[in-house]
């Protein structure tokens, strides 16, 4: 498998399905007022930069980096096609959000996920990063259905 991370302006088929289905698992797994995907308008806003994960023509998955202030991003939309699952792509495109947010001249990145068993692999892929928990940023507040975490970046 060859992956290919290219910034995306969310208008094809592919990408639209698999946002839809990185939605349907949110809701799947969390209460309605604990779900805090975007859908496709809200991730083509200004502050929000988006990235796909490619295989040729085979979307594998992708992320998006919000910028909250010009110090703070917050990373969304992270989702792995449930075929490329165990195959690093979510390792791949993690890494060159960070990469890109260190660019940017980001200090802080963070995020909100799932606190259920269904998140675990994704708690434990940004803890391998050295995410830490953390508590509630932006406009999120406290939920027993969320998990904050946060890294300080270094230049």
């Amino acid at each position: 498998m060859r992956i290919v991370i290219r910034e995306d302006d969310l208008r094809g088929k592919a990408i639209a399905e698999l946002l839809q289905s990185h939605l349907d698992f949110a809701a799947e797994h969390s209460p309605p007022e604990s779900v805090h995907a975007l859908n496709l308008a809200a991730l083509r806003q200004p502050d929000i930069t988006f990235w796909c994960a490619w295989d040729g023509d085979k979307l594998l998955g992708c992320v998006a980096l919000k910028q909250l202030d010009p110090a703070h991003g917050e990373i969304k939309s992270m989702h792995t096609a449930p075929s490329a699952r165990g195959r690093g792509v979510a390792r791949k495109l993690l890494a060159h959000l960070m990469t890109a947010a260190r660019k940017r001249g980001y200090r802080r990145l963070s995020l909100e996920t799932g606190s259920m068993e269904a998140f675990a692999a994704a708690r434990a892929l940004y803890q391998s990063f050295g995410f830490g928990i953390s508590a509630p940023f932006g406009d999120y507040v406290l939920d027993p259905y969320s998990e904050f975490m946060t890294i300080a970046l270094s230049a």
